[in-house]
C-alpha cells in the first residue's frame, strides 16, 4: 500500500538499461511493420484515382513503381526496424554516427535525397507540434536515464525526428517519383499518428514506473523526503488558515513558499502528487498574484463548502453517512495518505455503486464515504475510532457535488454514467492531494474531465464518430483507473489522446454550426420573400372585384414567382420590377374585360403572353402545362360578363413545422410574445458569435447553448447545443422574456468543469 500513499515519494530506480531496452521493445513491437502497411492504402487510392479517368498517366507510373517497393516489402521492413533499433544505440552513445543517419558533410546530396530531406523536416515539424506535451516529458525521464548511464543526453530515440530518418533512410536509394512520394509521406503521417499518442502514453507510464519521474524542481532528482514532509506542514498550514480566516485575509496569509509550489501543481511527478510542487518557484508560467487569485478562490469555496455543510446538518439535510464524524465522540482523525491509500485500494473495483449514486442527486457523497469505510475497514481500521479531518471531508463532498453538477446539467446520456462513475475514486484521489483542481482552470485531471464531458455530452452515439468518441472516452476512463498513481502526467496524456481524436470532432461541429447557420438564413430569406410575395398579393386583390381566375392566378402562381425573384433576383431591381408589372398588368386585363375593351385587352394579353408562360413555368409546370395555364386565363377574361367578387386576401406564410416545434419547446406559448424588459433585450442585444448560454426548455431540462450566428437579415440570435445542432432562432426580446423567466442565464463557462464548479457555488449559496 505504501507505493500509493500520499506524501511517499519514490527514490528507488530500475536500472536504466533495462528501461531503455524494454523501450526499444515495445517501440519496435508498435512500429516496427510499418513500411509494409503503407503500400496497401496507397495501391487502393491509386486504384480509384485510374477509374476516375482523369487523363493524367503517373497513376500508372506510379502504379509500377508502388509494383516494385511491394516486391521489396521484407527488406523495407528489416531496414527500418534496423533504424529505430540504431537511434537506441545512438542514443547510448551520443557521439557516434550510427545507422547511417551522419554521412560525411562533404557528400553530394541527390535531388530525390533533397526531396526526401525536405519533405521528412517537414513531417518532423508537424509531429512535434502534435505531440508536443508527451514529448517534452519523454526527453525530461531520458535526461534523467542518461545521467543515471553516466552517458551525455542523446536525442529521443523514439522521437519524430528519429522516426521521420528511418523511414527517409530505407528509400533513400528507390526509384520513387514526386507524386508517390508524397503518396507514401501522406500514408506514414496517418499510420503514425494512429499510433504514436498510445506508445508515447505507454512509454512514459513505462518510465514514471520504474522511477524516472519528471520532477519540475531541477534536473531531474527526485526530491528529498525531508522537502516533501516540509510542503505537506506548509499544506497543512495553508489548510488551518483556510478554515478559520475570510478569504481576502487567506490570500494575504499564504506562505510564500506555499505560493511558489502551488504554482508547479498539476506538473508531472513521478510517484507522488506533491513532489510535482517543488522548485514551482522557477514556472514562468504562473504569476505570484495567480497564485494569490487561486488561493483566495479556494478560500472562498471551502467557506461556502463549511457553512453549507454546517447548516445541512442543522436542517437535518444530511445523510446519517455523509455528516462529518468530528461533531460525535471524540475520533482520531484520519491522515491523507491513509484516505489515498483506501482510495487506492478501491480505485480498480467496479463502480455500480457510484453509477446508481449518479441517478440520484444528492446521492454521491453518502455513497463514496460508504466506500471509503469498507476500504477502512478491510485494511485494519475501525470506523468507530476514526474519522475524516475537514480537508478530507471537503475532497469528498467538492467531488461529490462537481460530479453530480456534471451529470444533472450537461445532457449527459445513461450510457455515459458509467464513464463518469469509474472516475469517481481516481478524482476522489486527486482532490485529497491537489485541491487545486478545483481553481486552477489548466490542472491535468480539469483539463481531462472537460474532454471527457466535450465527448459524451448530449452523445446518443447516432453516427459512427459519435460511437468513436464514447468508446475512446470509456477507454481512457478505464486507463484512469488502471494506471493513476498520484502521478498527474496520466491524465495529462489521456487528455492529449483524447483531445486529438476531439479536434477532428470539432471539425464537424464547426460545419455542421456553418450548415445551420446557412440553413436558417436559408429559410429567413424565403420568410421574407414570401412576406414581401404576401403583401404584394394582397395589394392587388384588394383593389377591387376580380374574376376568379385572376384571383387565382394572382394568389398562386404569381406569388410564387414573387417569391422566386425575389429571392434569386434581389439584387436585380429590373426583373423585380418585371415581377411586379405583371401583377399590375393582370389586374389592368381584368378590368379592360369587365369595361368589354377586348381590342385593348387582346393587345394586353398578346404583350403578357411570354412573361405569364414564364411565371407559370417557374411553378413547376413544363410548356404545355403553362400554354394551357395561359388559355384558361385568356377564356376567362374573353367574356366581360364574367362574375367578379371581392376576394379574401391570403393569410401569413406558415411557420414550418420544426421550427413551430422548436419554439413550442422553449417558447412559453410557442410564440414568446410576453412582455419584455427594454434594458434586459438591449443586453441581449450585446451578445456576439462564441457567447454561451443556459437555456431551460418548458419541461425544466436545461443544455448550455452558444450564440453561433447573428443574422444580418433580422438579427435574430441562433444558438446550437455543444455538438453544433441548432436549438433555437430568437429575437433579443424573445431572449429578454426567456431570461426574466429564469430560464435562459447568461455568461455560462465555455468549459464543462467550470460551469460544473458555478453551478456547485449557486447551490452551496442557494441552500445556505
Amino acid at each position: 500500500m505504501s507505493g500509493h500513499l500520499h506524501g511517499v515519494v519514490q527514490t528507488t530506480r530500475s536500472d536504466p538499461s533495462r528501461v531503455l531496452e524494454e523501450i526499444k521493445r515495445q517501440t519496435l513491437e508498435q512500429l516496427g511493420g510499418l513500411p509494409g502497411t503503407l503500400y496497401g492504402p496507397i495501391e487502393e487510392a491509386l486504384k480509384a484515382d485510374s477509374l476516375k479517368g482523369d487523363g493524367r498517366n503517373h497513376h500508372y507510373e506510379d502504379q509500377a513503381a508502388l509494383w516494385i517497393l511491394r516486391q521489396q516489402q521484407a527488406s523495407h521492413v528489416m531496414a527500418f526496424r534496423q533504424q529505430v533499433g540504431h537511434g537506441f544505440d545512438a542514443f547510448r552513445q551520443p557521439g557516434s554516427v550510427v545507422g547511417g543517419l551522419g554521412g560525411s558533410p562533404l557528400q553530394l546530396v541527390g535531388e530525390q535525397q533533397l526531396a526526401f530531406d525536405l519533405d521528412g523536416e517537414r513531417l518532423t515539424e508537424a509531429l512535434e507540434l502534435r505531440y508536443q506535451r508527451p514529448l517534452e516529458m519523454i526527453r525530461s525521464r531520458l535526461q534523467m536515464m542518461s545521467q543515471a548511464m553516466g552517458a551525455p543526453e542523446g536525442d529521443n530515440p523514439l522521437g519524430p525526428y528519429r522516426l521521420v530518418k528511418a523511414f527517409t533512410a530505407i528509400y533513400s536509394e528507390a526509384q520513387v517519383n514526386e507524386s508517390l512520394r508524397l503518396r507514401l509521406f501522406r500514408q506514414y503521417e496517418h499510420e503514425l499518428a494512429r499510433l504514436l499518442g498510445d506508445l508515447y502514453g505507454r512509454v512514459n507510464n513505462l518510465m514514471a514506473t520504474a522511477g524516472y519521474g519528471v520532477s519540475m524542481g531541477g534536473a531531474g532528482a527526485p526530491v528529498a523526503p525531508a522537502r516533501a514532509a516540509e510542503e505537506r506542514r506548509d499544506r497543512n498550514t495553508l489548510d488551518s488558515v483556510f478554515d478559520t480566516v475570510p478569504h481576502r485575509e487567506a490570500a494575504a496569509s499564504v506562505p510564500h513558499d506555499y505560493n511558489a509550489h502551488s504554482a508547479a501543481s498539476g506538473g508531472y511527478g513521478g510517484g507522488d502528487g506533491h513532489a510535482a510542487h517543488a522548485g514551482g518557484h522557477d514556472n514562468p508560467q504562473i504569476s505570484q498574484a495567480d497564485v494569490a487569485a487561486m488561493a483566495s478562490e479556494l478560500a472562498e469555496l471551502r467557506s461556502q463548502l463549511h457553512a453549507w455543510r454546517e447548516g445541512m446538518v442543522k436542517a437535518g439535510g444530511l445523510p446519517p453517512g455523509q455528516a462529518p464524524q468530528r461533531s460525535m465522540a471524540p475520533r482520531r482523525e484520519l491522515r491523507i495518505d491513509e484516505v489515498v491509500g483506501m482510495a487506492s485500494l478501491l480505485q480498480p473495483e467496479p463502480p455500480d455503486a457510484y453509477a446508481r449514486a449518479l441517478a440520484v442527486s444528492g446521492r454521491l457523497g453518502e455513497t463514496i464515504r460508504d466506500q471509503l469505510f469498507d476500504g477502512a475497514r478491510r485494511l485494519g481500521f475501525n470506523p468507530d475510532q476514526t474519522c475524516f479531518s475537514a480537508e478530507e471531508d471537503d475532497a469528498i463532498d467538492l467531488v461529490a457535488l462537481l460530479f453530480d453538477s456534471l451529470f444533472r446539467n450537461h445532457a449527459l446520456q445513461d450510457r455515459a454514467r458509467r464513464v463518469y462513475a469509474r472516475l469517481v475514486m481516481p478524482y476522489v484521489k486527486v482532490a485529497l492531494t491537489d485541491n487545486e483542481v478545483f481553481v486552477k482552470r489548466e490542472h491535468p485531471a480539469r483539463r481531462l474531465l472537460d474532454a471527457i464531458t466535450e465527448a459524451c455530452e448530449g452523445n446518443d452515439g447516432e453516427t459512427p464518430q459519435d460511437r468513436d468518441l464514447l468508446e475512446r472516452a470509456s477507454d481512457i476512463s478505464q486507463r484512469i483507473v488502471s494506471d493513476y498513481n498520484e502521478d498527474l502526467a496520466v491524465f495529462e496524456l489521456a487528455h492529449a489522446e483524447l483531445d486529438a481524436l476531439l479536434s477532428q470532432h470539432r471539425r464537424r461541429i464547426e460545419l455542421q454550426e456553418q450548415r445551420a447557420a446557412k440553413a436558417t438564413y436559408g429559410r429567413e430569406r424565403l420568410g421574407a420573400a414570401r412576406s414581401q410575395a404576401d403583401a404584394a398579393v394582397r395589394e392587388r386583390i384588394g383593389e377591387g372585384r376580380l374574376t376568379q381566375a385572376v384571383a387565382d392566378f394572382l394568389a398562386t402562381p404569381w406569388r410564387h414567382h414573387m417569391v422566386q425573384v425575389l429571392l434569386r433576383e434581389n439584387e436585380d431591381p429590373k426583373r423585380r420590377a418585371q415581377a411586379l408589372a405583371l401583377g399590375d398588368a393582370l389586374v389592368m386585363a381584368d378590368k379592360l374585360a369587365a369595361e368589354n375593351r377586348g381590342r385593348e385587352l387582346a393587345d394586353q394579353l398578346l404583350a403578357l403572353q411570354p412573361i405569364i408562360v414564364q411565371c407559370l413555368a417557374s411553378s413547376g409546370l413544363d410548356d404545355s402545362a403553362a400554354q394551357h395555364g395561359m388559355a384558361g386565363l385568356v377564356r376567362a377574361l374573353a367574356t366581360p360578363d364574367s362574375e367578379r367578387d371581392e376576394h379574401a386576401p391570403p393569410s401569413a406564410s406558415e411557420v414550418e413545422e420544426d421550427i413551430a416545434e422548436e419554439r413550442r419547446l422553449y417558447m412559453a406559448g410557442g410564440d414568446g410574445s410576453g412582455a419584455h424588459d427594454p434594458l434586459l433585450a438591449e443586453r441581449m442585444r450585446q451578445l456576439e458569435p462564441g457567447d454561451w448560454l443556459r437555456l431551460t426548455n418548458t419541461q425544466g431540462e436545461t443544455v448550455a447553448v452558444k450564440v453561433a450566428w447573428v443574422s444580418p437579415l433580422t438579427s435574430r440570435f441562433l444558438l446550437v447545443n455543444r455538438r453544433g445542432v441548432r436549438a433555437l432562432v430568437a429575437s433579443a426580446e424573445e431572449l429578454a422574456v426567456l431570461a426574466a423567466s429564469g430560464r435562459l442565464l447568461v455568461g455560462a463557462e465555455r468549459t464543462a468543469f467550470d460551469e460544473a464548479m458555478r453551478q456547485v457555488r449557486r447551490h452551496l449559496d442557494r441552500v445556505i
